[in-house]
Order: C-alpha cells, then sequence, then structure tokens
C-alpha cells in the first residue's frame, strides 16, 4: 500500500469490478465468514428498488455457504428496508458511514468479529473509509452506473476519488479461481 493510501485510510484490501464476482471460496481463503454491503451502485443502480443482474443470485449462493450478510446504507429506510427484503437480508439505514457506528451495529447483527468480516462498497470516502476506520476488511467494487445530475454531490466525490482509486481488480485475473 502506498504512502499516500496510509495516509488518507484510502487502501483498500482487494477490488473487484463487480459484488458478483465476490465468492463464498474467495472469502473462505482469507477467512471472511461475513459481508457489510452497500447498496446503492454496489448492489443496484442508485434509487432502483430492484437488484442488478445476477445480485438476488449471488446472495442466496452466499447465505447457502453460510457467509452471513448485512447491508448497511446511507439511505433512509423507505429505500433500504424493501430492498433488503426483497433479498432477505436484514439492513441498517442512516449509518452514517463512515463513522464507525454501523458497522458496529452490523457487527452485532452478524455476531462477528472485525477481523472474520469484510465491508463491500463502491465509494472511498464512505464505503472504504468506514471499513478502514471499523477494522474490517475493504473490498472495493466499481459503481455498477455512473450518476445522473440528480446525484450532484456524489459526482463530485468520484472526482475526488479518482487518484486514490485501485488499478488492479482481481476479476481480471481469469487463471485466479475465485
Amino acid at each position: 500500500m502506498s504512502l499516500r493510501h496510509k495516509l488518507t485510510k484510502t487502501g483498500v484490501d482487494f477490488a473487484f469490478r463487480r459484488v458478483t464476482s465476490i465468492s463464498p471460496k474467495f472469502l473462505a481463503a482469507h477467512d471472511i465468514r461475513g459481508l457489510i454491503l452497500d447498496v446503492d451502485n454496489t448492489l443496484a443502480v442508485h434509487d432502483d428498488p430492484v437488484p442488478a443482474k445476477g445480485v438476488a443470485e449471488w446472495t442466496e449462493n452466499m447465505k447457502k455457504h453460510g457467509v452471513r450478510l448485512v447491508i448497511a446504507s446511507n439511505n433512509h429506510g423507505e429505500r433500504v428496508i424493501s430492498f433488503a427484503e426483497r433479498l432477505g437480508i436484514e439492513c441498517l439505514c442512516d449509518c452514517g458511514k463512515p463513522l464507525r457506528r454501523g458497522y458496529t451495529k452490523a457487527l452485532a447483527l452478524m455476531e462477528l468479529q472485525p477481523d472474520e468480516t469484510a465491508a463491500v462498497g463502491d465509494q472511498l470516502f464512505t464505503d472504504i473509509w468506514g471499513a478502514n476506520f471499523s477494522g474490517v476488511t475493504s473490498i472495493y467494487v466499481k459503481p455498477i452506473k455512473p450518476e445522473g445530475r440528480k446525484h450532484r454531490f456524489i459526482r463530485f466525490k468520484r472526482v475526488l476519488e479518482r487518484p486514490f482509486l485501485p488499478k488492479r481488480f482481481l476479476d481480471d485475473r481469469k487463471a485466479l479461481n475465485l
């Protein structure tokens, strides 16, 4: 990890292009038993009530393999609760990421310790910072789709994140059996 990443706490432990590329085998190899998941642009396009292609099947596969899942979102209840119910996953709303409180509540819900948990998200200054500040493994995924005009603040943050984004993604390595 570069000095720039150490100083800014933007270093990611792992990076994937899509959340659905993270496999139970990969998690087991890294002793990860639970995932704290972001919603918008990680599991679904912003404000879309339907999970992105393959996400419902991916969550079922994770649960089948004993991986505990919880959604932790900065979004409001009306958005997050119905989305989580579609996937059969517990959720936390208005988490205030990158503050630790959402991560602490998620760990308690899953009954796991930070060293056996990873947080998955598409934003460095919320999801990854929160994971790093909370001592959980951080997994960055590329945003599903660029934000529209409605999400100007997020678009601004994306510009600020650019110098710190991962350059290598594990799902680019075809030979790696994830």
